[in-house]
């Protein structure tokens, strides 16, 4: 019988083992990503919504996670919820369970759960034997609540701290130190201090510190735990697009893993691109949106290029694939997220360069107190091991370690979702300290999809000779020129010794002649007002071909929003002067250069660095290489061109530049962030070390401040999000 969740909170993923257990007996879990749902109404008609199919026999929503995970029987596709939901007004798309399994399950955080568990409802147990200590007991009762506390907190902290013991020892192993090592030694410490009171039948003894200790230091882990996985981005739900299987033409379902390079997929309305490919048979529309971010659907038909979790919307294509599972280019894009957010900035280097030098120096620290009282007390054993163990404890460089890591993923996972990758760990830092940012034109200010203005003022020689050279080139430019080619049915000449000249052109031979197509100086013509690349044939004069561009969404935003902020906004393109003033003087922009050739770019660049500026480059062309490789930050459109995409430490993933100065925002947010916890941490210690070395505090006391500056440091990255 069908189900309704009564806790939609609560549910998670299934294990890769119940999947196949459930299909064993005809029953499918799919689990669909509903992005905009936001209350309990939404639950409610999501739920009723898919109850509704006759083939499902249970939904169950997570509002937390925005989720549906819906049990169907065999043979039920995720497309027919999907459309059933579209109708009721519910966006909704199939994730793959299997990819998340991993994630929601969460062992890590379970066991760390589990352990804080336990540890918490044995401190209590044994703060309630203390209790009786406190009152008065005293002799033998004292040391039976000794006893008894020492068999309920031994095991427990043998059970619950393992965490910081395995990768203390691991550590130790490989000679080397870290923040765990004090903890542990604090907690072995704290331990053994309190059996040794117990079988000398002292008057205290500290298990319930030690207890204390390990359960707040596990609830700090188990905080920052939380942390990284509420802030971490899209990187899983990316990976989780992919469609785990597809349909042949003939109608045979196989597993992406199954499929290889030029193989036949069919993908129906509604459906979810499996595969990258190119579209042999059908029209229709896609969907881009939870990729790029655009909001408008794109035409797709015969030979257009088609990508993996894009969503085909009106009619059924045929795709040929060209990639396909971890080749896939929405299997990379979610690649470089999760290597963007483990990346290591050079606040992070710090961090853990302090960390290092740091837990030698607590040790030595604590040695020195344990010293200094032993003399300072006359040989006071007990005291002088209290007062080391609380300034393990209390020194202990967890806040130093989180500084960084929360801060730094729940940004790079704020900027994902405005559409920014960030493929290096030092961009975010780089990006907030930019004094002025550098954009290119074509294809970056504008659209990058210019269209031949003149095709009708030409010879058929001269387009077929301008086709054959204009395909050997990626430039926008070219690519325009060879589409305007084709669609007015001129063949290619048969040209030899093509080569593209980065900057300049492409040159070749036609019938024993010179032939070159590119920039007006180049082939010896004077360039006039419009966009315009220029056709040399031999000793025949130039001929010219002229396009027009439209500006990039958000352009006119980015550019005003960045001099908002004061930064200086400058244009540099190898265009003509007259393309080039005319986009100057529409955006605003007082600083242009034309003309420029990629040397020439890189040159100014590193001129403006060396005179103290911090540039941000925008750019998207091969002669754009150099200067993004050069600036001390770069972004690129995810239209780019590889070496550009790869030169690049920021990609564009959709066409709006408008999110540009959010992004500067953001990162100089983080960065203020970083620099917070780093104060938080240096604060601390220097109020909590001259409190523990003075004996002012008790291990239970230094526990809960260090995991007090911990918690800290964890919620203010958050406040990013």
């Amino acid at each position: 019988m069908a189900a309704v969740s009564a806790c939609p909170a609560c549910v998670a993923a299934p294990l890769a083992e119940d999947i196949a257990a459930r299909a064993g007996k005809g029953e499918v879990r799919l689990l669909l990503s509903l992005p905009k749902i936001h209350c309990a109404g939404c639950i409610s008609g999501v739920e009723r919504g898919l109850l509704s199919v006759p083939q499902v026999r249970s939904a169950r929503v997570n509002l937390t996670l925005r989720r549906a995970s819906v049990e169907v029987d065999a043979g039920v596709e995720a497309a027919d919820l999907v459309a059933r939901l579209a109708g009721l007004g519910f966006e909704a798309y199939e994730l793959d369970a299997g990819t998340l399994s991993a994630t929601q399950n969460d062992r890590a955080g379970r066991d760390l759960l589990m352990r804080l568990a336990v540890a918490g409802f044995a401190m209590m147990n044994v703060m309630l034997l203390s209790v009786a200590i406190w009152s008065g007991a005293a002799d033998a009762t004292r040391d039976m609540f000794h006893w008894v506390s020492a068999m309920i907190a031994l095991p427990t902290i043998a059970f619950s701290a393992q965490p910081f013991f395995r990768h203390a020892w691991t550590a130790l192993a490989a000679r080397r130190l870290n923040m765990d090592v004090p903890i542990s030694l604090a907690i072995l410490l704290a331990s053994a201090m309190s059996l040794y009171e117990t079988v000398m039948r002292g008057d205290h003894a500290y298990f319930d510190a030690a207890l204390s200790l390990t359960f707040f230091l596990l609830a700090g882990r188990y905080l920052d735990h939380r942390t990284r996985a509420i802030a971490r981005s899209a990187a899983e739900e990316l990976a989780a697009l992919e469609v785990p299987r597809a349909t042949r033409p003939d109608g045979t379902v196989v597993a992406i893993s199954a499929l290889c390079v030029g193989d036949l997929v069919l993908v129906k309305p509604g459906g979810r691109m499996p595969v990258d490919g190119i579209v042999t048979a059908g029209k229709s529309e896609l969907d881009r949106s939870l990729l790029t971010g655009e909001t408008l659907p794109v035409f797709a038909g015969p030979d257009t290029a088609v990508c993996a979790g894009e969503v085909n919307l009106t009619g059924p294509l045929t795709v040929r694939v060209t990639a396909a599972g971890e080749d896939s280019s929405l299997h990379r894009m979610a690649d470089l997220v999760a290597v963007a957010e483990s990346s290591r900035n050079r606040y992070t280097s710090l961090a853990d360069r302090a960390a290092q030098i740091y837990a030698p120096g607590v040790h030595l620290l604590a040695l020195a107190a344990f010293l200094g009282w032993m003399v300072a007390t006359g040989g006071d054993l007990r005291f002088a091991l209290n007062i080391a163990v609380a300034v393990l404890i209390i020194t202990c460089p967890c806040a130093l370690g989180l500084a960084v890591p929360a801060v730094t993923t729940a940004a790079s996972g704020n900027l994902f979702r405005k559409g920014l990758l960030i493929k290096d760990g030092t961009a975010l830092e780089r990006l907030a300290e930019i004094t002025d940012v550098v954009f290119d034109k074509t294809g970056t200010l504008t659209q990058g999809t210019p269209a031949l203005t003149n095709p009708g003022a030409h010879r058929r020689a001269d387009l077929e000779v301008a086709m054959a050279l204009a395909e050997a080139s990626s430039h926008p430019l070219a690519k325009a020129l060879a589409l305007a080619g084709k669609s007015a049915g001129i063949t290619p000449a048969p040209l030899t010794d093509v080569t593209e000249v980065p900057g300049y052109g492409v040159t070749a031979t036609w019938r024993g002649r010179p032939v070159r197509l590119g920039r007006a100086e180049w082939v010896g013509a004077k360039a006039g007002p419009t966009t315009a690349a220029f056709l040399k044939t031999g000793q025949e004069p130039p001929v010219e071909f002229t396009f027009s561009d439209h500006l990039r969404e958000g352009a006119a935003e980015a550019v005003s929003g960045l001099m908002a902020q004061g930064k200086t906004v400058h244009l540099i393109s190898g265009d003509t002067a007259g393309p080039v003033a005319d986009m100057a003087q529409r955006l605003g922009i007082k600083d242009w250069t034309a003309g420029a050739l990629p040397a020439d770019k890189a040159a100014r660049i590193a001129a403006m660095t060396a005179a103290g500026a911090r540039v941000l480059m925008v750019g998207d062309g091969l002669n754009d290489t150099a200067a993004l490789a050069g600036a001390h930050v770069s972004i690129s459109p995810a239209q780019a061109l590889d070496a550009a995409r790869v030169a690049s430490d920021i990609v564009l993933l959709g066409n709006d530049l408008s999110v540009l100065p959010d992004a500067v925002l953001t990162a100089q947010k983080a960065t203020r962030r970083i620099k917070e916890n780093f104060g938080v941490a240096v604060i601390y210690n220097l109020i909590a070390v001259p409190i523990a070395l003075s004996g002012f505090a008790t291990p239970l006391a230094a526990a809960l401040a260090m995991s007090g500056s911990s918690i800290m440091v964890s919620l203010n990255a958050l406040r990013l999000r």
